[in-house]
């Protein structure tokens, strides 16, 4: 795993590899898979766990630099006396655009964390809407994944 210059990511890597961490195999026997699946292996449990704390070291830094952006776009927006309207709407997409890309990477930072969490509960892999196991290969697919198939698709149609 990589790091960064800034502190957040280290905090959660070191946080995640502390001593307090359930290990791989008691994870892998505590969580629950479909009828027609096997068990999580110690390795399946360690891979997602590096992909988990992967993205949560990449959300981070995106999230950084969304805010470090949106903060140099207002800080040079000043009064916007001068500005025609072309101007002023450029500048208010911009600004936006940006409050969006950190938005979503806020979003995806604390799906990430929330997974790396159940992982460690060994609560990881549950539907939070019916209680039934989501499945390894649609976790495998989307680690931060917090709903079966079925309930996703249902949240989906509304």
């Amino acid at each position: 795993m990589t790091t960064s210059s800034t502190a957040g990511p280290r905090t959660a890597a070191k946080k995640a590899a502390g001593t307090n961490r359930p290990s791989a195999r008691k994870i892998a026997e505590q969580l629950r898979v479909k009828d027609d699946e096997s068990p999580w292996s110690e390795d399946e449990i360690s891979e997602v766990r590096g992909v988990l704390l992967e993205e949560i070291e990449q959300h981070r830094v995106e999230l950084k630099l969304a805010e470090d952006e949106l903060d140099d776009l207002l800080r040079a927006s000043g009064d916007g006396s001068g500005d025609d309207q072309a101007d002023a709407g450029a500048k208010t997409a911009e600004r936006e655009h940006e409050i969006s890309v950190a938005a979503n990477a806020r979003a995806s930072l604390r799906q990430a964390e929330h997974a790396l969490e159940q992982l460690e509960a060994g609560t990881y892999g549950i539907c939070e809407n019916c209680g039934n196991p989501i499945g390894k290969l649609r976790l495998q697919a989307r680690p931060r994944a917090t709903l079966c198939m079925t309930c996703q698709e249902k949240q989906d149609r509304h």
